[in-house]
């Protein structure tokens, strides 16, 4: 059973703070993210015996530079892919701004979704579902997880009993660690947004 879970936001890429990439292909992680993540790798302890990763390439390069040190694997998981920002994908944030639609999804995370997209419920059921297995299921004692911070940020406020209304509450910053513990048969938050100098 998993005692220690980190989840780990990748690093740093060009489009960041400027373009809604959701799913959106070829979204690589830039010079900074690459040092971001060396860094994040040097911070990790215990040793993790598990690396996993969402789908995404931006995730996958900074699983690959966190996994490196210590001679693991990387598994790629679907459920703690990027939420699905359905119409929104690639978008500017200037251009989101001026949208209604936006402005009441971030107003009211708990009940709207991106046009068709995916709701933050629909993404924490999947995100959550898949932690408690780990924590239930994995021989592995400390699993590290490179995502995204919509994923990590759904988990977080799971976790620490917080409404989905009450996203921007956490802070999930690139490169950051947040830390979840195995509390007899439920997990709980020991970290959040642990940000590493690169």
């Amino acid at each position: 059973m998993a005692d220690i879970i980190h989840l780990i936001r990748h690093g740093e890429h060009a489009l960041l703070g400027r373009m809604l990439c959701g799913r959106m292909a070829g979204i690589g992680i830039d010079e900074f993210g690459r040092q971001q993540m060396a860094a994040c790798a040097s911070r990790l302890s215990p040793q993790p015996s598990m690396i996993q990763s969402s789908p995404r390439l931006r995730a996958l390069q900074s699983a690959n530079i966190l996994a490196e040190p210590f001679r693991l694997p990387v598994e790629v998981v679907s459920d703690m892919d990027e939420i699905d920002v359905g119409d929104w994908t690639s978008a500017s944030f200037v251009e989101l701004d001026r949208d209604p639609h936006w402005l009441r999804w971030n107003a009211r995370r708990g009940s709207t979704a991106p046009p068709n997209g995916e709701s933050m419920q629909a993404l924490q059921a999947r995100v959550v579902q898949h932690l408690m297995s780990l924590a239930r299921e994995t021989p592995c004692q400390v699993v590290a997880i490179v995502s995204h911070a919509e994923p990590i940020r759904a988990a977080l406020l799971h976790f620490a009993g917080v409404p989905l209304d009450d996203f921007l509450s956490i802070e999930v910053a690139p490169a950051s660690i947040s830390t979840l513990i195995r509390d007899r048969e439920r997990l709980r938050v020991a970290e959040i947004n642990q940000k590493v100098p690169a």
